[in-house]
Parts: C-alpha cells; sequence; structure tokens
C-alpha cells in the first residue's frame, strides 16, 4: 500500500485486532488483564463453560514479545488470559463478575505486590456485545468504590501473542513449588498464586 508520497505504509501486528478463532465452533473469545495473570487463569479453568485458556500478551506495541522484554514495562503489553468460552453455558457477565472478583480494579499498573504497566486492569472485547457489557458492568462495579476511581480499561481485543509454554496452567501444573492446585470446574479451593 503506498502513500501519497509514495512511501510504502506498514501496519504493526501488535496493534491489529485479535483475529484468531475459538478452538471450536459456537464458542467465543474473551480477554482480560487483572495482575499476574497465573492466578487469574486457574479461577477462569474452574469456571463452568470455559473451554480453554491460556496466557500472553496483548495491548502492547511489540511484535511477538516475550516475558522478558513485557517486565523491561518498555512494550506496553498487559498480561491477559484469553478464555475460549461456550455462551450458552458460561455467559459474558459471568465471567465479567469472575474478573471483578480476582482483583483489586482501582491500583493504576499493580497488583499487591507485582507492579508495572503488565499488571494493570483490563477488559478487552471481541465484539460491541462485550464492550456494552462490560461499560456496565464497570458502572456497577463503581458504586463498591464510593471514594476511589475504577482504572480498569475497556478496549478492543488486539492481537494476542500466546506466553511461554511454562506459563500455561502454571498453577494447575504446581507452579514454582511443585504444589498442584485443581483446575476442576466448581472447585472452590483458595488459590495461591505463586504454588
Amino acid at each position: 500500500m503506498a502513500t501519497d508520497g509514495g512511501e510504502k505504509s506498514t501496519t504493526n501486528p501488535a496493534l491489529e485486532p485479535d483475529r484468531d478463532s475459538p478452538v471450536q465452533p459456537g464458542l467465543e473469545l474473551a480477554q482480560f488483564a487483572a495482575g499476574c495473570f497465573w492466578g487469574v487463569e486457574l479461577a477462569f479453568q474452574r469456571l463452568e463453560g470455559v473451554v480453554k485458556t491460556e496466557v500472553g500478551y496483548s495491548q502492547g506495541h511489540v511484535h511477538n514479545p516475550n516475558y522478558k522484554l513485557v517486565c523491561t514495562g518498555t512494550t506496553n503489553h498487559a498480561e491477559v488470559v484469553r478464555i475460549h468460552f461456550h455462551p450458552n453455558v458460561c455467559p459474558y457477565t459471568n465471567l465479567l463478575s469472575l474478573f471483578w472478583s480476582r482483583h483489586n480494579p482501582t491500583t493504576l499498573n499493580r497488583q499487591g505486590g507485582d507492579v508495572g504497566t503488565q499488571y494493570r486492569s483490563g477488559i478487552y472485547y471481541y465484539n460491541e456485545t462485550q464492550a456494552q457489557l462490560a461499560r456496565e458492568s464497570l458502572e456497577e462495579k463503581q458504586k463498591d468504590y464510593k471514594d476511589t476511581k475504577i482504572v480498569t480499561e475497556i478496549l478492543p481485543a488486539k492481537t494476542f501473542y500466546r506466553a511461554e509454554e511454562y506459563h500455561q496452567q502454571y498453577l494447575e501444573k504446581g507452579g514454582g513449588r511443585g504444589n498442584k492446585q485443581s483446575a476442576a470446574k466448581g472447585c472452590n479451593d483458595p488459590i495461591r498464586c505463586y504454588g
């Protein structure tokens, strides 16, 4: 594609919409950022109607980032969980409820001891219905925080870069200490974020 000056215009794949498809027909995709992706992923794994979860990086400007680069804070990526879910079994509103319950949406670029732009709060939508439901849920959740403003960003889902394999289902596989945590549907065991 040429610009008026005859120069070649290139697009940054990192800034493109996420065009991946769900793992099977009838499913939808969702992306959420709520701090370190390990505990957030395990919580979503336990939700009935969630068929697949994967952790990765999105919303940044660098193509094909890795964990080490994202942690420098120079790429603007968030640690996200991408969810493949069955909307008839698990409505998007169920995902939103779990999202709000898993983190403090009023802390900018941090969750607990995890600090940096990769730990920000975000809902990244795939269609206008998701966007509307996300905005409505934020307005409702804001009522719980009378003196503090929610800083959760609500933006279109951009290219998803799957994180390194050792991050996938990290807590279910045992985390750093080898203490496996259940990903069974409906499990209510407390989630230990670092294994």
